[in-house]
C-alpha cells in the first residue's frame, strides 16, 4: 500500500515503460482468455471474522487473471469491503489464504503487510493529502526512487491522467473528477500487481460519474492492471467489469461475466439484485410451463419439479392491446428512453413492462400483454427471494 511507511521496491525492478506510450486503440483490444494469462489473485476459502463464531465474509473463493476487472457487487453489509481490504493486508484471515501473483500473502499463520504487498488503493474520499500539491501526491509512494525516476514517472503520469499543467495545483483546487484521477495517479505509479477501487464514483454526479467510467475503463484496459472494484450498483458493475462476483451475507453467491448474471441468474435474490426482475408462478406441463399471462418455453437446464417460478424482466413482455384484457396499469415510471409500467394481473401479483417512451398510457387501463422473452428463466416455487 502507498502510505508513510511504504517500501516499495527500487525503480531498477520495475518497467518504466508500462505506462510510457498513450492510451490507444491498438492497446485497448480485448484481452485474451483468462485461461491462456497468468492469475493474478487468488482467493481459497476465505474466511475473516471480527468477532468469534460471526464471520463477516465466509469461504470466499476468487480469481483474477492479468488484466481482468472483477468487480465485488452487493448490498451494505454484504462483506464487499472486508474482503477488499483482506486483499490489501488492512484486514486477517480466519482461514483459507490469498495469493498475489502466486506469492502466499495472507493464512491464519502468514499475513504480508500491506505496504509490502504491492497493492494500489483508491479509496473511496480518495484520501488526498490536503497539504500536498498534485505532484507530490502522485509521487508520495516514490520516496525511495532516484529524483529523475521520480520526475520520469510524475511526466508519464500527469500525461496518462490528462493533468498535464496542473501538478502545482491542491486538492481543494481540482473538480471531483481531477482528484479522483489523481488518486488513480498516485495508486498507479509504482506499477502495482493490483489496484483496488472501494466504490470509487460514490462522490461523483450521475453525469460526472459516467465520463469518469469511461474514463477509467480505458485507462485500466491500455495499462493492463488488474483490478478488482467494489460497489453497490449493478450499473457500474456491468459498465466496468470482465467477471462480476455477488456477495450476499458474507457468502459469494454467483460470479459471472455482466451479461450471464442478467440474463441466467443462479437464485432470485441474484436476479432481482442485478436488474428489475419480477417472479409469477408456473407449471410445467407438456414442455411448456404455464402462467397467467401465456407460455413459457422450458428451461432446458431446469432439473426441479413442476411448480415453478417464472422470471419476467420488464423486456421480456410488452403491451399489445390497450383498453382491452383483464391486466391493468397501476404505475408508470418515466425514465427518458422508455416509461416502466407496473401492471396488475388479475391474481393480484405484479409484473414490469418497459415501453417505448412515446408509448403513454393512463392509470387504471385494461391491457393485454405478449411475451417476446428469448430464453426461461425457472426456479423452484420453494425458492427464497
Amino acid at each position: 500500500m502507498n502510505s508513510p511507511t511504504s517500501s516499495q521496491p527500487a525503480p531498477s525492478t520495475l518497467d518504466i515503460r508500462t505506462f510510457a506510450s498513450p492510451i490507444s486503440e491498438a492497446n485497448t483490444q480485448p484481452l485474451a482468455s483468462s485461461s491462456t494469462r497468468p492469475t493474478v489473485l487468488e482467493l481459497r476459502a476465505v474466511t475473516c471474522a471480527y468477532e468469534p463464531q460471526r464471520p463477516a465474509i465466509e469461504a470466499m473463493s476468487l480469481t483474477a487473471a492479468q488484466g481482468d476487472i472483477l468487480c465485488l457487487l452487493g448490498p451494505s453489509g454484504c462483506g464487499k469491503t472486508t474482503t477488499l481490504r483482506a486483499i490489501a493486508g488492512f484486514e486477517r484471515v480466519t482461514y483459507g489464504e490469498i495469493r498475489l501473483n502466486g506469492r502466499l500473502v495472507s493464512s491464519p499463520q502468514h499475513h504480508v503487510p500491506s505496504e509490502e504487498r504491492r497493492v494500489g488503493m483508491v479509496f473511496q474520499d480518495y484520501a488526498l493529502f490536503p497539504h500536498l500539491c498534485v505532484a507530490d501526491n502522485i509521487t508520495f509512494g516514490l520516496h525511495r526512487w532516484p529524483a529523475a525516476a521520480r520526475r520520469e514517472r510524475l511526466r508519464i503520469m500527469l500525461d496518462l491522467i490528462g493533468l498535464k499543467g496542473l501538478e502545482h495545483r491542491y486538492p481543494h483546487e481540482l473538480s471531483g473528477g481531477q482528484r479522483q484521477r489523481v488518486a488513480l495517479a498516485r495508486a498507479l505509479a509504482p506499477n502495482p500487481v493490483l489496484l483496488l477501487l472501494d466504490e470509487p464514483f460514490s462522490n461523483l454526479d450521475p453525469d460526472m460519474t459516467v465520463k469518469m467510467r469511461e474514463e477509467l475503463l480505458q485507462l485500466l484496459r491500455g495499462t493492463r492492471t488488474t483490478t478488482v472494484l467494489v460497489t453497490h450498483d449493478h450499473d457500474e458493475a456491468f459498465a466496468m467489469a470482465d467477471q462480476v462476483a455477488v456477495l450476499h451475507g458474507g457468502r459469494l453467491v454467483q460470479c459471472d461475466a455482466p451479461e450471464t448474471l442478467y440474463h441466467l441468474p443462479n437464485c432470485p435474490f441474484v436476479a432481482e439484485f442485478v436488474g428489475q426482475a419480477d417472479f409469477i408462478p408456473g407449471v410445467i406441463e407438456n414442455g411448456k410451463v404455464m402462467t397467467e399471462i401465456g407460455e413459457f418455453p422450458r428451461q432446458g437446464t431446469y432439473q426441479g419439479g413442476n411448480h415453478v417460478l417464472v422470471m419476467i424482466r420488464p423486456d421480456d413482455i410488452r403491451i399489445v392491446r390497450v383498453g382491452h384484457g383483464t391486466a391493468r396499469i397501476e404505475y408508470r415510471q418515466f425514465r427518458g428512453s422508455e416509461n416502466l409500467y407496473r401492471i396488475r394481473l388479475p391474481s393480484g401479483r405484479h409484473i414490469h413492462c418497459a415501453q417505448p417512451s412515446t408509448h403513454v398510457y393512463a392509470i387504471g387501463t385494461a391491457v393485454e400483454l405478449e411475451i417476446i422473452a428469448t430464453h426461461t428463466v425457472l426456479f423452484e416455487q420453494s425458492s427464497t427471494r
